[in-house]
């Protein structure tokens, strides 16, 4: 066994911080080996003059007093109001909500606006049929839109809660 692990044992023996099985090992080791019980008997006069010569020592009252006369004359910094540059923000909006108007124009161009030919009454709307598996069957089209709406409702809340602050 390495000379390290043998001094972490036993300060971990001395310490009383060791588990049963090895303060058994421990214990059986410096009964029986000459190494073991030397560094024992070594570690244990150090243990016995640190916790001798052991003193807290504090600072003077004059110190303390010193310092916290200095602190107080001190002002905390002012929190800073912006960490963001708001043309990022409304650049980044921009984007989001021209294509999410681009996917509605796109959207609408291709309903059939055609009305039927066959109208008994006259306030009847045109029929509008959607062909939604042109609209709909791509996936990246989907997750797009997805995230168009998600940001676009996070600006419209933090454009709210701004506006709630002012007041």
């Amino acid at each position: 066994m390495q000379a390290q692990q043998m001094e972490e044992k036993i300060w971990g023996y001395i310490d009383g911080t060791s588990a049963k099985e090895e303060v058994a090992f421990v214990e059986q080791m410096i009964a029986s080996d000459a190494t073991w019980r030397a560094t024992y008997s070594e570690l244990k006069e150090l243990n016995h003059l640190l916790q001798a010569n052991m003193e807290v020592e504090q600072p003077s009252m004059r110190f303390s007093m010193n310092v916290m006369d200095q602190l107080k004359g001190l002002q905390p910094a002012p929190a800073t109001k912006q960490y963001v540059n708001k043309t990022i923000i409304r650049s980044i909006a921009v984007f989001f909500i021209s294509s999410i108007v681009g996917f509605l124009v796109y959207g609408f161009t291709l309903i059939d606006w055609s009305a039927s030919a066959a109208t008994d009454k006259p306030y009847q709307l045109p029929s509008m049929s959607v062909d939604y598996k042109i609209l709909l069957n791509n996936t990246w089209l989907n997750v797009l839109v997805m995230l168009n709406v998600v940001m676009g409702l996070l600006y419209l809340d933090k454009y709210l809660r701004r506006n709630r602050k002012v007041v």
